[in-house]
């Protein structure tokens, strides 16, 4: 099984790489592909010191699977290419997202959906990974009718650049700006571009991609979203509207006996999620799980989750595992 890696030296490759060493794919050959500044250069998998080449060269190498996280642009232009050679392409980037013909995968809510006929397949906003493998068991048990979502969002989703922003505030020191403002003791809501409804494209990738996911257009979504200077993941206030009648008991149950979550709900022990201790993880960490104060079978959750793991890099890799167990490769 012959994987390449686009994006290498990135924030997200670089969690790749630890990522494809814990969960041992059978990668026969791994070819790590980054920009033209890199190319020569070495990383290091598995006590082995490998070559980082460029795109036309790992193309030539014909890779089973490419995982990319270089970019939009990168996996525009370059995406159709692999899939030419009969590569399977999984990528990390928005750019296929929203395509009716490409399929968007979390493999826990909607992998069986996958066939060996895609070739491209995208992995969804972090935001959103997180916000669905919580909800998903929810809706399946009591069908979601609303959803309200305010996110606390790690500098990380943002890239070195806004981790350097920060670094250098923290230190008064000057220098390159990620954001338009001060990050540092400050919570910036303004998540990617804003568009012409007022909304950013963050907060509606929240919407446009649940709908997709869930494969129900139904949902009705409002979302903000929300930059605060964290480097652990993502943090996010959801208030959901049920159509079935339950508890809190029961929303508690189907959490504990869903793959990838652990509710943390004790708030007797002060106990409940933080992203200063979901950094590092895979799972998704539920908790304050409350039932709204005046709106009917209506219920609050906190869900964190380390963004550049199931955010991005596991559930990236996730789908190739689950390509590779179910011979779709």
């Amino acid at each position: 099984m012959k994987i390449a890696l686009i994006g290498v030296t990135g924030m997200v490759g670089n969690v790749m790489l630890k990522v494809l060493h814990e969960r041992e794919l059978p990668i026969s050959e791994l070819i790590p592909v980054a920009s033209d500044k890199s190319l020569g250069k070495f990383i290091k998998y598995k006590n082995k010191e490998i070559k980082i080449v460029s795109l036309e060269e790992s193309i030539r190498l014909k890779p089973n699977i490419a995982l990319f996280s270089a970019g939009a642009s990168i996996s525009k232009e370059w995406a159709p290419k692999f899939k030419n050679i009969g590569t399977t392409v999984i990528d990390n980037s928005s750019a296929w997202r929203m395509n009716k013909k490409i399929k968007l995968i979390i493999p826990e809510i909607n992998g069986n959906i996958l066939s060996s006929k895609d070739k491209i397949i995208a992995n969804p906003n972090c935001s959103t990974i997180q916000m669905l493998v919580a909800l998903n068991p929810i809706h399946k048990l009591f069908k979601i009718n609303r959803i309200v979502v305010s996110t606390y969002q790690s500098i990380t989703g943002t890239g070195v650049k806004a981790v350097k922003q920060l670094e250098n505030e923290f230190n008064n020191l000057d220098g390159e700006m990620a954001y338009p403002y001060q990050i540092h003791k400050n919570a910036i809501p303004h998540c990617d571009d804003f568009i012409e409804n007022g909304y950013t494209k963050e907060e509606m990738k929240l919407v446009n991609e649940t709908h997709k996911i869930l494969n129900d257009y139904s949902i009705r979504i409002s979302s903000t979203a929300v930059r605060i200077p964290v480097v652990g993941g993502h943090s996010e206030s959801i208030n959901i509207s049920l159509e079935n009648k339950t508890t809190v008991f029961e929303i508690k149950k189907v959490l504990k006996n869903s793959p990838g979550i652990v509710v943390q709900d004790d708030v007797s022990k002060n106990l409940y999620p933080m992203p200063l201790n979901s950094e590092g993880s895979d799972n998704v960490y539920v908790g304050r799980i409350r039932r709204d104060l005046f709106e009917e079978n209506t219920f609050n959750l906190w869900v964190v989750s380390d963004n550049l793991r199931k955010g991005a890099a596991t559930n990236t890799i996730q789908i190739a595992e689950y390509l590779i167990n179910n011979f779709l490769i």
